[in-house]
């Protein structure tokens, strides 16, 4: 077997606050994996933010998946917040051999799908609860045998909250040099030790003891391992040695470092593929350390 086999057939989620790049991240290391050999299929699972699609090198963003689904339940679809109705999203286990064009962009064993997006929907539109669903329940089949899943989610930790890290088996924090970063890795390590642990989700808004009995089913059944932090945007061994000596406080040793590239800054500017020489090399090491832990 491959020495990267171990990412085979999993889900990898990245989060981070805003503006931390982990869009930078997710489209760095789904060029690593491509380059070794594996297909990859990048969830955009940011309601908000726009422009993966051509971080990935691709002229146009496929169409969204919450329009496959029916659209949200608020605005009389199909879809519902994971919070108020855990209840599994029908149909959202997909054979690509058998999934509308439309719905997804494909290159060279790259593959993009996009939850949805919220911009455009309107005044009383602006709850993504839905989008969320579809991140924690999206399983692509038909893809290929040695296929590795990236999840770019939402900024901050709402999403993490509504559960969707429960189908993810490991999760990458993006900490640039900000406190507020420093805190949300700490804050995602403890709610993946607190699920890892047997802790349950509130229910107290559950009216049904069928909805109770799924949310805590889904919680005891989670398949999330461990999180892992890479450091990004860092100027100076300074920067860096402040931030290793901040999350070490809190017990968290990261696995790589993305330093400051200049040409990731312009590709994002210039709506071109981010694939920067020296953040190129600074993440095949970090997929390096991730495989040493994972095979540990």
């Amino acid at each position: 077997m491959s020495k990267f086999g171990t990412f085979e057939n999993k889900r990898i989620g990245v989060l981070g606050k805003g503006g931390s790049g982990k869009s930078t991240i997710t489209a760095l290391m789904a060029h690593a994996f491509t380059n070794r050999g594996f297909e990859v299929c990048v969830l955009d699972a940011d309601s908000t933010n726009v422009g993966l699609h051509t971080a990935l090198g691709f002229e146009e963003s496929p169409a969204s998946l919450i329009e496959y689904f029916g659209g949200t339940d608020f605005a009389g679809g199909s879809v519902s917040c994971p919070v108020d109705d855990p209840t599994p999203l029908p149909g959202a286990e997909i054979d690509l051999r058998k999934f509308p064009h439309r719905y997804y962009s494909e290159d060279d064993g790259l593959f993009l799908f996009v939850a949805g997006k919220i911009g455009d929907k309107g005044p009383g539109a602006g709850c993504d609860g839905p989008i969320s669903k579809i991140t924690r329940d999206l399983r692509v089949n038909g893809v290929g045998d040695r296929c590795v899943t990236l999840i770019d989610v939402k900024a901050g930790l709402e999403d993490a909250a509504r559960g969707i890290i429960t189908s993810m088996d490991w999760i990458i924090l993006v900490v640039d040099p900000n406190m507020a970063s420093i805190q949300l890795a700490e804050d995602t390590g403890k709610l993946i030790r607190g699920i890892k642990a047997g802790h349950l989700p509130a229910t107290e808004h559950l009216d049904d003891p069928g909805l109770v009995e799924k949310a805590n089913r889904i919680y005891r059944e989670a398949r999330t391992r461990e999180s892992f932090v890479i450091l990004n945007k860092i100027k100076s061994e300074m920067i860096e040695s402040h931030l290793r000596k901040e999350l070490e406080k809190r017990g968290i040793e990261p696995i790589g470092t993305v330093h400051e590239d200049l040409s990731v800054s312009s590709s994002w500017l210039e709506g071109t593929s981010v694939e920067g020489t020296n953040a190129k090399q600074d993440i095949e090491h970090a997929v390096k350390r991730l495989t040493e832990r994972f095979d540990q």
